[in-house]
């Protein structure tokens, strides 16, 4: 390991510097790159790059280089520049390596089996309140299963503002925060009826959708309403493998989701696929909610393959081959990632008993940042 870091020798060559490393591996370090990257161009206490890159010539190059076993000199050919790079950092951003290296999602996929193994997922409040530890691996399980049960926190109206205050500040929309998920006698939203939910993602008519949502179980003694989960990257997942075409159809059509609020006056409107992926083909997010879908509006020619496309998937969302169901207790925060975990609810009789909920919304960036931030992630 410790020849990773070691430089046996460096190379000036007409556009890039070539480093060997003692462990025999090369690396190319482009003039521009090198000359962006100095120690000097990042402010120390900010961390912010301060460095106009205008400030040098396109055609900036080393006039002489030199280097003993973990550092790397440059004399730059402009304002009697010279930068120093650890050779540590040069070799953590080597960027020959980190596009020739295998892309490994940090994404634990899950199906009907994940019931067996709840206490996997399931956490004790007061430990996340007062052990770093567990908040920690809150936030590791959160980004890695998208799902988290929370135990026996306070039954308090606004009472979970204090644990998610440890993540970061709460993303409001115009349900307000807490949004109270109870049955209301004229609802802008089905979540605010006795009916069944079918398993959705909430906002899919956002440009971008809030990324975790929290609903902490305040009371819950009615007949039925159960809660229902179900992994959608999990189930895109099985269309890759198993149904190419479907696959190629959900993560390149463009479909409108649509909201009409009377209680705000407006009336959303947003196109997506309804599976985006990263810059790796990883999942990026899932966006379904046959309530929220408007009229679809694909081309004639495209429009038969997608609806059966769009229909497998819906089916498979609820396939109990995939769907968890489990009842949420008094005191309970049913935490999970909205852009990947779709969430459902069986009816309940609001005449046999209450059935309180209030949700929350915090950002995915939120989430991943602090948890770079308890890992010490190097930028």
């Amino acid at each position: 390991m410790e020849n990773q870091y070691k430089i046996e020798s460096c190379k000036l060559e007409k556009e890039y510097i070539k480093v060997i490393w003692k462990d025999k591996k090369i690396s190319k370090f482009h003039f521009l790159w090198l000359r962006d990257n100095c120690s000097t161009a990042i402010h120390p206490d900010s961390k912010m790059r301060k460095f106009n890159l205008l400030t040098v010539s396109k055609n900036i190059k080393p006039l002489d280089i030199q280097h003993n076993n973990y550092k790397l000199i440059v004399y730059w050919n402009e304002n009697k520049h010279i930068s120093y790079y650890e050779s540590k950092w040069l070799r953590n951003n080597c960027y020959t390596e980190l596009n020739n290296k295998k892309f490994q999602s940090i994404y634990l996929l899950w199906n009907k089996n994940l019931k067996k193994n709840f206490d996997k997922i399931t956490l004790s409040h007061d430990d996340i309140i007062n052990k770093k530890e567990e908040l920690i691996r809150w936030l590791n399980l959160l980004n890695k299963y998208g799902l988290v049960i929370i135990k026996n926190a306070p039954t308090r109206k606004k009472s979970a503002f204090k644990i998610l205050n440890l993540i970061s500040h709460h993303r409001e929309t115009f349900f307000g925060t807490p949004f109270e998920v109870i049955n209301l006698p004229k609802p802008n939203n089905q979540a605010y009826t006795a009916d069944a939910l079918t398993n959705h993602t909430d906002l899919p008519y956002y440009e971008y959708v809030p990324g975790y949502q929290f609903l902490h179980c305040l009371i819950n003694d009615a007949t039925g309403g159960d809660s229902t989960a179900v992994d959608g990257f999990a189930v895109a997942n099985h269309l890759r493998q198993n149904e190419k075409e479907v696959f190629n159809l959900l993560t390149t059509t463009q479909v409108k989701f649509k909201d009409n609020d009377f209680t705000q006056k407006a009336i959303r409107i947003l196109y997506s696929p309804i599976i985006t992926l990263t810059k790796d083909n990883d999942f990026n997010d899932i966006r379904i909610n046959m309530g929220a879908m408007a009229t679809i509006d694909v081309h004639p020619n495209k429009m038969k393959k997608f609806y059966e496309a769009y229909r497998l998937y819906i089916s498979l969302l609820h396939d109990k081959k995939f769907m968890i169901e489990f009842r949420l207790e008094s005191g309970d925060i049913f935490c999970f990632n909205n852009r990947r975990i779709l969430h459902g609810r069986t009816a309940f009789d609001p005449n046999s008993g209450s059935r309180h909920l209030q949700g929350y919304y915090i950002e995915k960036d939120d989430i991943i940042s602090r948890l770079n931030y308890f890992n010490n992630v190097e930028v």
